[in-house]
Parts: C-alpha cells; sequence; structure tokens
C-alpha cells in the first residue's frame, strides 16, 4: 500500500494543520481530496494507507458526514485521534470592506461556531457552504464569493487578507480528528484509551436504549460520545455511534462489548487507540466490581466451578 495518507482538502483546511501535528506525517505523502468520504474511500480502493478527517467538534458535537461514512461501507479502523484549537479568520480578497461582504462560505460544521459573530456583523450576508474552508477560501480567490471563514494560515495559501481574526462564538472551542485505515490489530493499550463502536438495535421497543447502554453502565465504563445516526431504512430507524473510555483489551470493556453482540443486531467495531488529552479513564474510584482484577478473578472462579474446584 503506498506510504501516503489523505486528507479533507484542498491545501490550508484545519485538517492538514491537525495532520502535520502527527510525528508520522512527515514519512507520508499527503495527500488532500475534495471530500471526506473521497479521503476515506481512497484507505478502501488503497490508494493510501490512511486518512485524517474530522469527527467531532465541541460546539455541534458528531460530524454527521464522518460519522456516516464510518457506519456504512466496507469497514475502517480509527487508529489515532488529535485535538486542535479552533478559531476562524474572515477572509476576503484584498481591498474587500465589511461593508461589500454579501456572500459568506464556509465548512457547514464551521456555521454553528460563527453563527453569533455572523449575525452580530454580517446579518445581511449570505450564506453558503463549501466542502471545506479551504475550499471556501479558494473560491472567494476565485470571485464566487465575497468572504470565507478559515484558518488565518490559509489566507497566504489563496491570495486572501484576514479582514477579522479570532472569530469564535465559544471559548476554548476544538474539533476532534481522527486518522482512519483498514482493519488490523489495534495497537496496545495505554491506559489512557477509547474505544469506539455502531450499534444496531434488533427492534424497536420500550427500553432499548437502556439496555444498549446498561452494557456500559454495570461495568463502570464511562461513554464520551453517543449520537443516532438514521440507517436510511424509514423514520424512527437509528444506529448508535459511541466512544466509550478503555481498550478493547480491557476485561470490562471486552465484556461490554460480548454483551453488546449478544443483544444488538450488529456491532461495528471502530477501533480501540490512544486518547488525544491521555487521561486515564478511572479518574474516580472504579464502582465495585468494575475492575479488570475483577473481572479475572470472576472469570476464575467460574472456570473453577466447571472443572469442580470451587
Amino acid at each position: 500500500m503506498p506510504a501516503s495518507y489523505a486528507y479533507l482538502g484542498p491545501e490550508g483546511t484545519f485538517t492538514e494543520v491537525a495532520l502535520r501535528t502527527l510525528p508520522e506525517a512527515a514519512t507520508r505523502e499527503l495527500i488532500p481530496y475534495v471530500s471526506v468520504q473521497s479521503a476515506l474511500d481512497a484507505v478502501r480502493a488503497g490508494e493510501a494507507e490512511a486518512a485524517f478527517v474530522p469527527i467531532e467538534n465541541s460546539v455541534e458535537g458528531g460530524i454527521t458526514t464522518t460519522l456516516d461514512e464510518l457506519v456504512a461501507g466496507a469497514p475502517l479502523m480509527i487508529y489515532r485521534e488529535v485535538l486542535l484549537s479552533i478559531t476562524f479568520a474572515l477572509l476576503v480578497r484584498p481591498g474587500t470592506r465589511l461593508s461589500d461582504i454579501k456572500t459568506v462560505s464556509a465548512h457547514p460544521a464551521a456555521q454553528p461556531q460563527v453563527r453569533n459573530w455572523l449575525k452580530k456583523h454580517l446579518a445581511d450576508a449570505h450564506w453558503e457552504s463549501a466542502a471545506s474552508n479551504a475550499d471556501a477560501a479558494r473560491l472567494v480567490q476565485e470571485g464566487q464569493y465575497d468572504a470565507a471563514f478559515a484558518g488565518e494560515f490559509a489566507a497566504a495559501r489563496y491570495g486572501l487578507e484576514a479582514l477579522e481574526t479570532g472569530i469564535h462564538d465559544a471559548e476554548n472551542a476544538q474539533t476532534r480528528f481522527v486518522l482512519v485505515g483498514r482493519p488490523a490489530r489495534p495497537a496496545a493499550p495505554t491506559g489512557a484509551d477509547k474505544t469506539s463502536i455502531v450499534l444496531w438495535q434488533r427492534d424497536d421497543h420500550p427500553g432499548g436504549l437502556r439496555d444498549l447502554l446498561g452494557e456500559f453502565a454495570t461495568r463502570g465504563i464511562n461513554l464520551m460520545l453517543l449520537q443516532s445516526r438514521p440507517t436510511g431504512a424509514g423514520i424512527g430507524n437509528y444506529c448508535f455511534c459511541i466512544d466509550a473510555e478503555g481498550h478493547i483489551s480491557d476485561r470490562r470493556v471486552a465484556d461490554a462489548l460480548m454483551g453488546l453482540k449478544r443483544i444488538c443486531l450488529q456491532v461495528r467495531y471502530l477501533g480501540s487507540y490512544p486518547r488525544a488529552d491521555m487521561r486515564p479513564g478511572d479518574v474516580r474510584p472504579p464502582r465495585l466490581g468494575t475492575s479488570d482484577d475483577e473481572f479475572v478473578a470472576a472469570a476464575d472462579w467460574v472456570a473453577r466451578c466447571q472443572d469442580g474446584r470451587f
């Protein structure tokens, strides 16, 4: 497989900036793709070793395009994640004034992060979505739009000026990016990991979601993301994208996955990988009976009972 990483392009995206924080990125050819779908399809087709794409932001939650691509199609697996602090600049062609701006563009995920600023300063401007923030900057360069919300670093790449900088509605806004490859053995646990899965219920019934969440709760596993996504099979049909603390090699996590496999129509494993913040999952005292040692001891007891050694 070629030693290359695909990423949401074009050049000058926040995705590219986040990707370049990975040490291994320096040894790979970084290839921009026009969409999340095309970047992930490059991995599925063997055209790239891995793809680097946004998956969640702290203002709007999960990036639905990425989640839906991981839910459908040939399975892929998450190997790394990166958190990047996000502030926007308003990029314009040289000489453009704020009063000249009638159209603005950015990636759809950017709009909730600048909505209040836009209402205050450009209330009459028409919003147009772009494939990425850098692509919006390129479209401004070509004259299709008057301004783009993008990283200030993209201005020089597209011959634009930053009319305003430091734009954000929420302090300390962050976007989470993931490195996605073809399925393989997950990396060894670090003690500060998360596991991502997708769950499909067998049928819609009262307490169905509670049953799924109970597999985590009874084992003391904290969830970091829970988002429903439509399956495409009709109104009311959903699957659930979940990030849980811990690694599949942790006994309580493995036990929860086995429990979910028994009760769900389908479980898609998306990987176990180091948390970007490197915070250990057990930041609070574990619930009684939920430590790995207790799971091992209980399994050993059952085995001894089966052997008549109790």
